[in-house]
């Protein structure tokens, strides 16, 4: 195994604050996980570029690190670890991405988030020669650590550049998307896939992949144990079977794709489920009640995107011809309902699906909660002039100002994809206003509020400069902001030589996952950052040996413990073999994303025909 650095991060959580947060988060969050050390430079300052050859130098605070175990002391952190640090909130941390490739990370938590934004070239360039050699295929959600990101993007540019395959053997995607890049990579010969995720995305591509013909492509995670999440397991409790088991009749379960196959499996025998992704939510409950009126929508388990769904047609039906604007902005009127939400739709029928909404009251992700009511008070206050972004999962009151936003062409709310898109437009938009070339001396900054998971600015970053670069636009900077609670940072007493002997300044975290609040949520998510740089290349270099056939290494046996979890393998529901049952609503989603309509199969099912 190679490593761009000599060593790893150590990071626990504190006991008493795991405990606390594990409550909260209804989730066990993994005793450990790695990250690299920070890399500095003689003069202690770091150089941060990418591929362009201008590049912004900055102070480093060294040793800035993510801590997610028990033993903080064998790490060389006191308890003095645990004093408040005094941030406040009205100022956010956020990254800076300007022409030629500048990048101005601003904040500790930003730094961190920035260390690996340009990856090492003898990292990228050894896992890009062992994934040609195994023939392997990696998919990766957008919610990686962004060293993992950095080098993954690197290595896929060297791919599209070297014209050695028809489709990219790195993708970085949301958690649908991969399963669909993997369909393509191994339609492209590969015979193997990595995917860099949680457990249900592992489960989910491999599932994808046995439906198009590709079951014997064995699918590896990068950890032996288990990958949990917070909000696919809120679905695993007795409760949701018992809220699934008061359906009424003509009732269709809608749930999100970001759970296990056994909750779809055990979902499907109670009442008719097809799933969905934050990016077609809104078109699978409207399309269901164009075609059954009178259906009855049960949502779950992510509580705060099922109620944010309920505020987005509030919000829709409250702007409608009657309602005092305070801009010039075009009301929802039938016509527009019917234009912009659905041909099929108007008021009326709006009110009426709104009304037939049942959303499961216990289901949330870590990340998303973090978003409280102190950053929503300092998003309202000191950022009014930026653009919001906000994920479907995160809480009502973030939800409801990037809602705000979004009906004036100032903000989205969606998937990361989402995300991700309109960051992009409106940078691009500037771009053109801009023009290239320019004064510098006169620069306009676009600021972003990120409100999702902080993994998803390597792409963001990806994305603004490519646009900067193909426009020739000197002017133009996209402020990437990070609503981060004072809670998800802690300082280090000044006095503690313990401490000091580490060179630590700020811990982004409260004793826990980087980022993360013992209110229960965090700025980037313990669980994904099960994935890094080492383990891919463990399970590259495994794989490699496994197909040498090496004598005595074993590696075939213990790249089992890699495969997705299998619980359902034999066992029957109903007498249903109930691997099928979990596939069912993943097919009928297929279905319905191909042909914009419910499948004829699972309408029968939800009249009882």
């Amino acid at each position: 195994m190679i490593s761009s650095t000599a060593s790893r991060r150590g990071i626990a959580f504190a006991s008493a604050v795991r405990s606390r947060f594990c409550a909260a988060s209804c989730a066990t969050i993994p005793s450990s996980f790695a990250r690299r050390p920070t890399k500095t430079n003689d003069n202690n300052s770091r150089t941060l570029h990418t591929a362009n050859p201008t590049t912004v130098s900055r102070p480093v605070r060294r040793n800035v690190l993510c801590r997610l175990g028990a033993d903080s002391g064998a790490r060389g952190l006191s308890s003095a670890a645990t004093a408040a640090y005094d941030q406040s909130v009205d100022v956010f941390p956020s990254i800076v991405i300007g022409a030629n490739g500048s990048i101005e990370p601003q904040g500790s938590f930003a730094e961190a988030q920035a260390e690996f934004l340009q990856p090492d070239a003898d990292a990228v360039t050894t896992l890009s020669t062992n994934l040609m050699k195994a023939n392997m295929g990696v998919v990766a959600h957008y919610y990686m650590d962004v060293e993992l990101q950095g080098v993954l993007t690197a290595v896929r540019e060297e791919q599209n550049r070297s014209a050695g395959t028809s489709h990219p053997r790195i993708a970085i995607a949301d958690s649908l998307a991969m399963g669909d890049h993997a369909v393509k990579m191994c339609e492209d010969g590969a015979t193997s896939i990595a995917c860099l995720g949680v457990d249900f995305m592992s489960e989910s591509v491999a599932t994808i992949m046995t439906k198009n013909g590709y079951g014997h492509v064995p699918v590896y995670r990068l950890n032996p144990n288990p990958i949990g999440c917070s909000l696919a397991e809120s679905a695993e409790r007795d409760s949701y079977r018992a809220w699934l088991e008061k359906a009424d009749s003509k009732s269709l379960h809608v749930v999100y794709i970001n759970t296990s196959l056994e909750t779809k499996a055990v979902s499907a025998s109670i009442v008719p489920t097809i799933t969905c992704t934050s990016s077609n939510v809104l078109n699978t409950i409207l399309q269901a009640s164009a075609q059954i009126p009178d259906v009855k929508i049960m949502y779950g388990p992510d509580t705060y995107m099922g109620e944010n769904l309920v505020t987005m047609l509030d919000t829709i039906l409250a702007h409608g011809p009657n309602a005092d604007y305070a801009d010039d902005s075009e009301p929802w009127d039938d016509a527009r309902i019917a234009r912009d939400l659905h041909p099929l739709h108007n008021s009326e029928s709006l009110k009426r699906l709104r009304d037939s909404i049942d959303v499961y009251p216990s289901g949330n992700c870590v990340v998303h909660h973090m978003f409280g009511s102190e950053v929503v008070r300092a998003v309202r206050q000191n950022y009014d002039d930026a653009f919001v972004t906000a994920h479907l999962e995160v809480p009502g009151e973030m939800f409801e100002i990037a809602m705000e936003k979004s009906l004036v062409g100032r903000g989205t709310v969606g998937s990361t994809s989402d995300i991700l898109k309109f960051i992009s437009r409106k940078v691009e938009e500037a771009a053109e206003e801009e023009g290239a070339g320019g004064n510098t001396s006169s620069r306009r900054r676009l600021r972003f509020i990120l409100g999702t998971e902080a993994g998803m600015v390597t792409s963001i970053v990806k994305s603004v400069q490519d646009i900067l670069n193909q426009t020739g636009n000197q002017n133009v900077e996209a402020e990437i902001v990070f609503p981060v609670s004072s809670e998800a940072v802690m300082g280090v007493d000044e006095g503690d030589t313990s401490a000091a002997s580490t060179g630590l300044g700020v811990v982004p975290g409260v004793a826990g996952g980087e980022g993360c609040s013992t209110a229960g949520g965090c700025a980037t998510c313990p669980f994904m950052k099960m994935n890094d740089l080492d383990a891919l290349n463990d399970i590259v270099n495994m794989v490699l040996r496994a197909q040498s056939d090496v004598e005595g290494s074993g590696d075939s046996t213990k790249l089992k413990a890699y495969h997705p979890p299998n619980r359902l393998q034999g066992k029957k529901i109903s007498g249903i073999p109930a691997v099928d049952l979990g596939s069912e609503p993943i097919l009928f989603m297929r279905k319905f994303m191909q042909e914009k309509a419910m499948p004829d199969k699972l309408v029968k099912k939800i009249l009882c025909e």
